[in-house]
């Protein structure tokens, strides 16, 4: 059992596994407090110029099709905003140099 513990302990370490586990702890808490400020902060300051009010429920019909663009628009939001910020940590953390090439 002592050299089973000893092995995942290598895997852990070797692969990174613990950091990685941090990584997406701190992703999952990001979007959740990415889709809050969109969601109370953003799209209700967008909300008065989206007809009829409510930008979740916004839809465009066109016959038989109907699409919900309004809840589509605020997850481009959140999408751009997560996007910013992974790329504001990465830049500020992996200040390496970059690959040119020869």
């Amino acid at each position: 059992m002592a050299k089973v513990m000893e092995e995942f302990s290598e895997f852990l370490h070797e692969y990174k596994v613990i950091p990685l586990a941090i990584a997406f702890i701190m992703g999952v808490a990001i979007t959740t407090l990415v889709q809050s400020l969109v969601n109370n902060i953003i799209m209700p300051t967008v909300t008065p110029f989206v007809p009829g009010g409510a930008w979740e429920t916004a839809t465009l019909t066109l016959g038989p099709i109907v699409w919900s663009w309004g809840a589509f628009v605020g997850a481009i939001i959140n999408f751009v905003i997560i996007a910013l910020v992974v790329f504001m940590i990465a830049k500020h953390f992996l200040k390496e140099k970059k690959v040119t090439k020869k």
